[in-house]
């Protein structure tokens, strides 16, 4: 089993995001392949970077950043739920990866994107290219769900397309493989 960390970038009253990562996260477990925590970026309400100390450092003064290193530390893949604001993703997520820098490398991290006509893809290619410069691997096999909206039932519920429940599957696939391989090269200090 590897462990999966499902991060939901949106901080914004009244978002979404919570929503759709809620059903990724139900779909991940259902594999059997993974020990799946959930992490609301709006819940955890980290503060704009506040270390004194470069991240390279691990040199963590405040209680916030030590209890995000160890959650970001103990993962071997992520998936990131995000949503396209002006065409890119949200600042809380990029607030978030610049907390650290060792604790994300090596592990492999899928991207469920959502948003209107684009269904969130600028987001999703934005976030893609940066993931690398924390030795992230971003998956080819991406899950993109445009309008998202019309797919959130009475109840706030995501009811997805055929077409978003098969590249989730098929994202979720990869992950397992691309965890494997690189459970190596992380332990390979």
């Amino acid at each position: 089993m590897y462990n999966l960390k499902i991060i939901s970038s949106s901080v914004r009253p009244g978002r979404k995001g919570p929503i759709v990562a809620n059903w990724i996260k139900n779909l991940a477990e259902q594999t059997g392949n993974f020990n799946v925590e959930y992490i609301d970026l709006g819940e955890l309400n980290l503060p704009l970077m506040n270390e004194a100390n470069h991240p390279t450092m691990q040199k963590y003064e405040h209680e916030h950043t030590q209890k995000w290193s160890a959650t970001v530390s103990e993962a071997d893949a992520f998936i990131f739920v995000t949503a396209e604001y002006d065409y890119g993703y949200p600042a809380a997520l990029r607030n978030a990866f610049e907390y650290l820098f060792h604790e994300w490398g090596y592990k492999p991290a899928g991207i469920v994107s959502y948003g209107g006509l684009s269904g969130g893809t600028r987001a999703a290619n934005s976030l893609k290219a940066d993931l690398s410069t924390f030795r992230i691997v971003p998956l080819y096999e991406a899950v993109n769900i445009p309008f998202f909206s019309q797919y959130i039932n009475d109840d706030g519920q995501f009811i997805p397309s055929e077409s978003a429940e098969k590249s989730a599957a098929v994202q979720l696939h990869e992950l397992v493989r691309w965890a494997k391989g690189l459970k190596a090269i992380k332990e390979d200090k």
